[in-house]
């Protein structure tokens, strides 16, 4: 998983389909705990083609461990057969969406 470090406050994370997104959560995760400051984070979500429960848990995982962080947390480029599962589960009221990584980065620049 590609990570790039956009800023001290700002990380990029690029995720794979299946099998690569079930592994590549969770070391993201474990990092952050670890760390004194916790960056914002945009997922980049654009070569993901399928979710399923398991990914959408360790999104909500991810989610929570900003939230406990004072850090935010943007979902980028969805393409249409993901956004619709989150819209099928609710969790598109959960999370905060961008069309595409550069409108993220602008959003979180933005809030500051």
């Amino acid at each position: 998983m590609p990570i790039q470090e956009w800023s001290d406050q700002i990380w990029v994370v690029q995720l794979g389909d299946e099998p690569a997104f079930s592994d590549e959560l969770r070391p993201l995760i474990d990092g952050l705990l670890s760390r004194e400051t916790t960056p914002s984070i945009v997922v980049d979500l654009s070569d993901v083609a399928q979710i399923n429960s398991s990914n959408l848990s360790q999104l909500l995982r991810l989610r929570k461990t900003m939230t406990e962080h004072d850090a935010s947390l943007r979902l980028a480029g969805p393409t249409d057969a993901v956004w619709s599962v989150f819209i099928m589960t609710g969790l598109d009221k959960v999370f905060h969406f961008a069309e595409n990584t550069s409108t993220a980065l602008a959003e979180l620049q933005i809030a500051g």
